[in-house]
């Protein structure tokens, strides 16, 4: 494997390491207004939320790596303690962009990208109106990482109040992840969109405890055909099915009753639980999984 030290590396590459290796990464659209009056509009990707009580939301506004400048961003939450975090679904992704170019600080990035300024409610800086969700926040408190090009300063946002629009709600009155299709940054020029068959789910039990790894046969933990994923849904069950169990599928399972009959009878019954595992049908890949381990 490639190694890195951070110390033995230009900061511009490290840099482009870490965006390449951390991602994909939520962006947040944030708007500031400066303390003379002027709205701005900039993306940012070291971002996520932290906490629900409080409601806390952070995003790093780093040094420029080319020149060890700072941002306006950074300047107007200094001076006005308010920002408001706002989404971006795939749909403006490119007036997005163009918000990331460095205009200078006297240019409104909400004129220049073309979005629409909704006046907030508890802050000063405006909402973008293209977006699904705004989060209105107050600073809590800004930490710099250090003095030099590439430093963070970690702006740390309490949300004070919430919009979220009705159009990307399901029916429960959740957030509908197809409806909303957000989009994240890779490294480099690349993004991300978390819709379509990007986006799946993962049913894991928090409280139930499942057997875990050390708990399936060696035959079936070290099986060459099953991958991590599978012994991860096997690992999850509560118990494993037992051998008669598994045994009973030759009754009623027209193709397992045709493997049997086979020389190769143990590494196609991995492969029939491979399928039905990624299938999602766990009983019946667990089931087939014991009965090739018994063979």
């Amino acid at each position: 494997m490639l190694r890195i030290n951070p110390a033995e590396i230009a900061t511009k590459d490290l840099h482009q390491f870490i965006l390449g290796a951390v991602a994909p990464r939520p962006i947040a659209f944030a708007s500031t207004v400066s303390a003379e009056g002027i709205p701005n509009l900039a993306p940012y990707s070291f971002f996520n939320a932290f906490s629900s009580n409080p409601p806390i939301l952070i995003f790093s506004s780093n040094r420029r790596v080319s020149n060890n400048t700072t941002k306006d961003t950074l300047k107007n939450v200094e001076d006005t303690g308010e920002v408001v975090i706002n989404v971006v679904p795939h749909r403006i992704v490119r007036q997005m962009a163009l918000c990331s170019v460095e205009y200078g600080a006297e240019v409104n990035e909400f004129e220049k990208a073309g979005f629409t300024p909704l006046a907030s409610e508890k802050v000063r800086p405006f909402r973008v109106a293209e977006s699904p969700v705004h989060m209105e926040c107050k600073v809590d408190k800004i930490l710099p990482l250090g003095d030099k090009g590439g430093a963070g300063n970690l702006i740390i946002c309490n949300i004070v109040l919430m919009h979220i629009a009705e159009e990307v709600l399901n029916d429960k009155g959740r957030i509908d992840p197809h409806k909303i299709d957000l989009v994240a940054r890779m490294g480099r020029f690349y993004y991300a969109r978390a819709s379509g068959e990007a986006i799946f789910e993962v049913v894991q039990e928090v409280t139930a405890l499942g057997i875990g790894f050390d708990g399936l046969p060696p035959g079936i933990r070290h099986s060459n055909i099953l991958t991590g994923n599978n012994l991860g849904q096997l690992a999850a069950l509560l118990t494993l099915p037992s051998k008669e169990e598994a045994m009973a599928l030759a009754a009623t399972d027209e193709r397992v009753q045709k493997v049997l009959a086979s020389k190769t009878a143990q590494s196609e019954l991995f492969a029939y639980a491979k399928e039905a595992l990624d299938r999602n049908e766990v009983e019946l890949g667990a089931k087939l999984a014991i009965l090739a381990d018994n063979m």
